[in-house]
């Protein structure tokens, strides 16, 4: 007995969601339609809202619904720090140690040569514009502490530093190889307040 079409494209779309593999889409596929209908319904509707209205904040590139988020907007930032992200869900666990008020520059990815990211996917002319505003003092990299990761804060701190632009890195308080959305709010806190200069 063959799958419906229908069921077969649900099964398919789950598999794009990071961790979903063959067997976990058709778990969720088949539990939406089994026993959550109108679960699936909600979340058939969330997707196609966030879809329309969700843009790139033209400052700091996060998900917003409008062309600048409130973040960026507030006057109640440090406008002179800049805190250089991957994601947006790294900049939420930021915020979440309230050691940091600054404003942000969200990458949307990493440098990843093996997955054909270089720095011209990244769109760091947008970073660079942002950092050379003349507002800009201190330039925060909070990159995770991954091979990529890494790959990314050395390839900013030399494009930072050929523009003359004081550039610092979150200390490794930080486990090695640990990727911000994982580390626990205390150590991300102790990693800002700990951040060093980057060295020439």
């Amino acid at each position: 007995m063959t799958t419906p079409s229908s069921l077969e494209s649900l099964i398919e779309a789950l598999r794009c969601l990071p961790g979903i593999g063959p067997k976990s889409a058709q778990r969720l596929a088949y539990y939406l339609m089994q026993r959550d209908r109108p679960g699936a319904q909600q979340l058939a509707d969330a997707l196609q809202l966030a879809l329309g209205a969700l843009r790139h904040c033209q400052r700091c590139n996060t998900f917003t619904e409008a062309e600048i988020c409130e973040r960026c907007l507030s006057s109640k930032r440090d406008a002179s720090l800049l805190c250089v992200v991957e994601t947006p869900v790294d900049m939420n666990m930021m915020e979440q140690t309230h050691a940091y008020s600054g404003l942000y520059y969200v990458l949307m990815g990493r440098v990843s040569p093996l997955d054909g990211i270089g720095p011209r996917e990244l769109q760091l002319e947008q970073l660079l514009a942002r950092a050379s505003d003349g507002v800009v003092q201190e330039v925060i990299l909070a990159t995770n502490f991954t091979n990529e990761g890494e790959v990314t804060a050395h390839y900013l701190t030399e494009m930072l530093k050929s523009r003359s632009i004081s550039v610092s890195r979150i200390a490794r308080g930080v486990p090695v190889g640990g990727e911000l959305e994982y580390v626990d709010a205390g150590t991300l806190a102790q990693a800002v307040r700990e951040r060093r200069s980057v060295a020439d």
